[in-house]
């Protein structure tokens, strides 16, 4: 008398052992490939603005503690000095009362490049600070844009 399938350990061992179908797998795998396509490109977008609003922010900060420079030396620092008078005191300041960045470091822009200053600034202004952008030449759009304060 043969065996009914539910006495037969064999094939009751291959209906337990059922997997996926080819078919299951390739619609999970279409949905993977659609949610990467839309999530990627928008957390690329979002990353690459925001070295630009990193850049922006810190010369914010830096312009601030050039102003508090100013209170107590009368004046900003000249080209020569250039932001590094900001956490190091300059030769021949007599009210320096530094650091004015917190840490005392003087930052680098996002892009690991020193920012650019100069007093007195071009249109007269008693400053000018900037920032060349991710491609470190004049000019540019978007994350290549200068991003420069007067």
């Amino acid at each position: 008398m043969p065996l009914s399938s539910e006495h037969n350990p064999s094939v009751r061992r291959r209906r337990d052992q059922r997997g996926f179908t080819l078919v299951e797998l390739l619609v999970v795998l279409v949905i993977l490939g659609l949610i990467v396509g839309i999530a990627v490109p928008a957390a690329i977008n979002y990353l690459s603005t925001a070295n630009s609003e990193v850049a922006r922010i810190q010369i914010q900060s830096l312009s601030t503690a050039l102003d508090l420079y100013r209170l107590d030396n009368g004046r900003y620092p000249s080209t020569e000095q250039g932001l590094k008078a900001l956490v190091e005191k300059p030769a021949g300041a007599t009210s320096w009362n530094g650091p004015y960045l917190k840490g005392g470091n003087l930052p680098d822009d996002p892009w690991d490049r020193p920012y650019r200053y100069r007093a007195p600034g071009p249109d007269g202004s008693p400053y000018a600070m900037s920032t060349l952008g991710a491609d470190g030449a004049e000019g540019g759009e978007g994350e290549n844009a200068d991003l420069i304060l007067r």
